[in-house]
């Protein structure tokens, strides 16, 4: 069952009172009042004065009075300019429960996206380097815009674009055959690259001319050499092993791992065509595309040896991309400090004739830092994601133990809750902000966190068991459910946070931004506690324990299918 669209019944009375004005501008102009007190949606009069010829406040009496007798109002208000209009709480709160009692799982999806593809890039490590803490954001943010999307009913593809191309090869492989061993690797591929990545950084400072053998090694590497082909794959082999890994833990997965390296052999088209549409300059012995005029630096496309950049790889991507997939949407994931590189290859496709161009877009966000300071690969001061969420996990049991929390499996639980206390913090600040992590926030259990919001949804889940029967017949007959039962102000400001939810989806996904889910969820739980609270629930009378088990149910299927969009578990008892 679809919701009742509101705002748009009351566009259509409110149409049939006003001259001038359609339908749509009506509804476009509709608020919603600050506090509960002044009613659901309220209507400005100040426009129609023109119209009307006629005092806004007259106005607003005359409309009042006209709409106060609709079976849609509890009661219509005028304040000064303003309609308040008051829903009847009774039929809002009988069309929220049952829209969530007949969609269940579903509640909150929709098919707006139907039939139109979107590409989603993230995650995307390099190879032979630790997955750290580092990379959390664009995994995690990367995963729960998959889901959204996923979720409004797009076609959508997940792609991990590996850094696994460009010089740092080179010097692993040179670094390997002078320091390395074969057993050592197989046994912490990452750690023991990382180590032999570091040395060759101290050991190039003394001697330089180990870039230019590095440098040989990765020209090798480009022109298919078999030995430095052969050590390139297992280095990209053992280190994918390492990161599913950590997919897994994170219950993550990807449909393409086509990373730099598999556009090595579409950039000389990417070149050609640029000299075709006379976008090329020479430089110093170097290629540029100057886009000095829109206001960028120039963007270099191949260097002095004729090597290629980046941005070569990223528009070759796109080209290849879009003739695959045929995208209505290009969505990469990647850090704020990428702006410009974005900024200048998605100018160039522009200036290549390409008009979606536009329909790439650069989801940036902010740094994460440690409470010690930042992160840096070359010098080793990394710490390694698995060791984040493995030690979340220990926590959490710890407090499960600690806590003596009830669950069918303490493993499980522990796992659920820690991981999802992760993935939440992530999540719950606007992607665009840097922020620090910090252990004690993420594991608390109180306050606006992952393990809050869990412990809310076991906890409606407990009210449910315990409902027994009751709450099994008031789902099956959801429909005949007496719903005055539920106009207090604490169900009615829970049941209004239902409602919205739908909406917050698409807001989300509109602005790429997850944490919109993440703090709704917070408010659901929030207001899902103070109703739990104030108003008993497992009373005497059948008719209103029932429509209060509704509430319960609908509060408790919200959170869940918003924390699953988020990319967590949800226990069922905790």
């Amino acid at each position: 069952m679809a919701m009742t669209d509101f705002k748009t019944q009351i566009a259509e009375l409110l149409s049939q009172q006003v001259e001038g004005l359609t339908r749509e501008e009506i509804r476009a102009m509709l608020e919603i009042p600050p506090e509960m007190s002044m009613g659901d949606y309220a209507f400005p009069c100040f426009r129609l004065a023109k119209l009307m010829r006629k005092a806004p406040n007259q106005i607003a009496k005359s409309i009042a009075e006209s709409l106060g007798n609709q079976a849609l109002f509890d009661k219509v208000e005028p304040v000064n300019a303003y309609v308040n209009m008051f829903l009847s709480r009774s039929l809002f709160m009988k069309d929220v429960v049952l829209a969530v009692a007949e969609t269940g799982e579903d509640y909150g999806r929709s098919q707006v996206g139907r039939g139109r593809k979107v590409l989603v890039e993230y995650s995307s490590p390099n190879i032979a380097k630790p997955f750290h803490i580092g990379h959390i954001r664009t995994t995690v943010i990367g995963n729960s815009i998959y889901k959204i999307y996923d979720f409004l009913g797009y076609d959508t593809v997940r792609i991990n674009h590996l850094g696994d191309y460009g010089t740092q090869f080179g010097k692993m492989i040179v670094a390997y055959r002078r320091w390395g061993n074969r057993e050592d690797v197989q046994r912490e591929p990452i750690k023991t690259l990382l180590s032999y990545y570091t040395k060759f950084h101290e050991e190039a400072e003394k001697d330089p001319s180990l870039d230019d053998e590095a440098r040989a090694a990765f020209t090798a590497l480009e022109n298919g050499a078999e030995e430095e082909l052969a050590l390139w794959q297992w280095f990209r082999d053992e280190s994918l092993k390492e990161f599913s890994r950590v997919y897994q833990i994170l219950g993550i997965e990807f449909d393409s791992f086509a990373g730099e390296s598999f556009y090595s052999d579409k950039m000389p088209r990417v070149v050609e065509l640029l000299k075709e549409k006379a976008l090329l300059q020479e430089s110093e012995g170097a290629r540029i595309v100057d886009l000095t005029p829109y206001g960028l630096t120039a963007a270099l496309i191949t260097k002095k040896d004729g090597s290629t950049l980046y941005i070569t790889r990223d528009i070759a991507a796109a080209i290849y991309r879009k003739e695959h997939y045929d995208f209505y949407k290009n969505l990469y994931v990647v850090g704020s400090q990428q702006n410009l590189h974005f900024q200048q290859w998605i100018k160039i496709l522009e200036l290549m004739g390409f008009d979606w161009a536009a329909d790439c877009v650069h989801i940036g966000f902010g740094m994460v830092s440690l409470e010690d300071g930042t992160l840096s690969t070359r010098q080793g001061r990394v710490v390694f994601l698995e060791e984040v969420l493995r030690r979340a996990v220990e926590k959490t049991r710890e407090i499960i133990l600690e806590k003596n929390v009830n669950t069918d499996s303490v493993d499980v639980t522990a796992r659920q809750v820690g991981i999802g206390a992760v993935i939440f913090n992530e999540l719950s600040n606007s992607r665009i902000k840097d922020y620090v992590f910090s252990w004690d926030k993420v594991l608390n259990f109180d306050g606006e966190t992952g393990p809050y919001v869990q412990y809310t949804h076991a906890r409606a889940g407990s009210v449910l068991r315990n409902g027994g029967q009751a709450a099994e017949q008031a789902l099956a007959a959801a429909g005949q459910a007496d719903t005055s039962f539920l106009t207090d102000d604490d169900a009615y400001e829970l049941g209004r946070l239902i409602y919205r939810f739908p909406e917050v989806i698409l807001e989300a996904a509109e602005k790429y931004e997850p944490s919109m889910i993440t703090r709704h969820v917070v408010d659901v739980a929030q207001s899902f506690n103070r109703f739990y609270h104030n108003q008993h629930i497992l009373v005497e009378d059948e008719a209103e324990k029932q429509a209060r088990l509704l509430l319960t149910y609908a509060a408790k299927q919200t959170i869940k299918n918003g924390l699953k969009l988020l990319g967590m578990e949800v226990p069922e008892r905790m």
